[in-house]
């Protein structure tokens, strides 16, 4: 495993990190004892950066994270999750739910600190209450020892603009998703703005939450059609050379130096040996000008997420 520096924090991250959204059963039903297996398995093959969250499965996954983590030697691995966002429409930035919140996840995860504490789709909260409220929040949790460093996650990259406007010492890193992936690239933009704050980088989804599938994308998923139908071609292009579209996907979203590391999500420890596998085998840089040929119709092509502050020219108050 090879591993790339974060930001200014001084940690040293894996390319390909663990994402313990799976753990919550939010793909399919997920038996425990498979996702500590699975946890021990991306650590022993140097995954040993874990990002998980309290809405990920209603608070499902940080549990079973916690009964897998309890059984190696803490300084054996990094650990990421998130507050302020507690189910589909449920957020929460109040200054005293942010500190109540690690105190909860800490417990289930049968810690006594973290080493990321991220607030969770900050985009669907009014900046104004994110700045006086919990971006204070996260301060004091670096105070009181809690958390080593801090910082944000959105889907919109023109959240990131608003929140990396002036240099905050709250935001430490940050975790987009589906914006460095086969089919959208548009993360290398927002790189120059993150180096100058010397904010660290975590980018989330290779395979743009099942966009780039052969089986095609769940009903639920907010990418219009033509995206949709572009993302499936490129995925039987795949497979009609004898390739699986995820393996092209995972190469090529760790091979950029300017992205320290990818989140990839599975309760399966085969997955995550697979996983680990593509990316130390060797590029096939033909088929993948072939399948970006594909995708440029719509490369870039994204969905609107949260409030309306946040869109591109918004006026954030």
């Amino acid at each position: 495993m090879k591993y790339r520096p974060l930001g200014n924090t001084g940690l040293s991250v894996p390319v390909l990190s663990f994402g313990a959204s799976s753990l919550g059963s939010v793909f399919r039903e997920v038996d425990p004892k498979e996702g500590v297996r699975t946890v021990h398995t991306a650590v022993e093959l140097g995954m040993n950066l874990i990002d998980v969250s309290p809405y990920y499965g209603l608070t499902k996954a940080e549990t079973v994270l916690g009964q897998a983590i309890r059984e190696l030697p803490r300084d054996s691995f990094l650990l990421s999750t998130k507050a302020g966002r507690y189910g589909e429409s449920s957020f929460d930035y109040s200054y005293d739910r942010i500190l109540r919140s690690v105190d909860e996840s800490l417990q289930r995860l049968q810690t006594d600190y973290l080493d990321i504490l991220l607030l969770h789709d900050f985009e669907f909260v009014p900046w104004r209450q994110v700045e006086e409220e919990a971006l204070p929040a996260l301060a004091e949790l670096k105070r009181q020892g809690k958390t080593r460093f801090t910082g944000v996650s959105a889907l919109p990259l023109s959240a990131f603009r608003q929140a990396l406007a002036e240099p905050r010492e709250e935001i430490d890193v940050i975790l987009s998703y589906c914006h460095y992936s086969l089919n959208d690239s548009t993360l290398l933009e927002l790189v120059p703005l993150l180096e100058q704050r010397q904010v660290g980088l975590i980018s989330a989804s290779p395979l743009s939450m099942g966009l780039l599938s052969e089986r095609g994308t769940a009903a639920w998923h907010p990418a219009d059609e033509e995206l949709k139908r572009v993302c499936l071609e490129a995925a039987k292009h795949c497979a009609g050379k004898g390739t699986d579209i995820a393996k092209l996907a995972v190469q090529y979203a760790t091979a950029d130096v300017r992205i320290p590391t990818t989140l990839v999500s599975s309760a399966s420890p085969d997955n995550i040996r697979r996983n680990a596998a593509w990316i130390e085998e060797p590029l096939d840089r033909e088929l993948l000008d072939e399948v970006l040929a594909i995708l440029a119709p719509v490369q870039g092509r994204t969905w609107p997420s949260g409030l309306a502050e946040y869109e591109e020219g918004g006026d954030a108050k």
